[in-house]
């Protein structure tokens, strides 16, 4: 089969499109997008990036290119990476098809850690999370316990109902649930120290920051649909603990 030609189009939206489903700001995914236009010749490129989708025309009259966004995660490496190639192609260093052909294996390279492995990171934040925001030592086992079982739930449920603000509303019951049977069961000083480090590894704490970098920086469009969208996490969370408080006073 031949290989489709590359052009500075797809270089621009395919960078766009790892640093954008990777977490990245919007004005940082334009930027970058507009410097690897312009070190491919392109004098006027416009670039315009939101939460789900990126616009890309590499003059003001000439064909607009719309990439859609479907799934975001936050990936830093992968954003890190963009950007060292960005500069690499900004400093002439990469030819046009190469850095394709790098984008397309690193938008392919999905390296992340084993759910048990980020099970038990989960739970080490979370007993952390409980000491640092004042709780005891006697605190510390059963945030670790309940955050496990809260990150794992909403793993799994993420995975089934493919509807996030669901999943960590699933994840933060469980949360609620797990640590009110510790507590009831004489583990632990503090039922709200260990809830609030538990689900300190659900909070949206990258994405309410990326909310208000965008804003700052004039993208109310995209800054305002992030805010939107943390706003809504947090709600999951709480509504999820509330409901485990309305059936299981403690």
């Amino acid at each position: 089969m031949e290989r489709q030609t590359v052009t500075v189009e797809k270089i621009c939206l395919l960078a766009g499109k790892i640093m954008l489903a990777a977490g990245a700001e919007t004005y940082r995914v334009e930027d970058t997008m507009d410097r690897i236009a312009r070190a491919y010749g392109v004098e006027h490129p416009q670039s315009y990036a939101t939460l789900t989708g990126l616009h890309f025309s590499p003059e003001y009259t000439s064909n607009s290119y719309f990439l859609r966004i479907t799934k975001r995660a936050t990936d830093l490496h992968k954003i890190d990476n963009v950007n060292q190639l960005s500069r690499e192609i900004v400093a002439h260093q990469i030819p046009l098809e190469k850095a394709y052909s790098k984008l397309e294996t690193l938008e392919n390279n999905v390296p992340t850690f084993s759910l048990s492995f980020q099970v038990l990171a989960a739970s080490l934040v979370s007993g952390c999370f409980a000491l640092m925001f004042g709780g005891t030592w006697p605190d510390f086992l059963p945030a670790c316990l309940a955050g496990s079982i809260g990150y794992l739930a909403m793993a799994l449920f993420d995975k089934m109902i493919e509807i996030r603000f669901l999943a960590e509303f699933i994840g933060a019951s469980f949360i609620g649930l797990s640590a009110a049977s510790c507590f009831l069961l004489g583990f632990g000083a503090s039922l709200e120290m260990i809830i609030i480090g538990a689900v300190m590894p659900l909070v949206p704490g990258l994405p309410i920051t990326n909310a208000i970098r965008d804003l700052m920086a004039g993208h109310l469009v995209s800054g305002v649909s992030k805010g939107v969208e943390s706003l809504l996490t947090a709600v999951a969370i709480g509504a999820g603990i509330a409901m485990v408080y309305g059936f299981f006073p403690v």
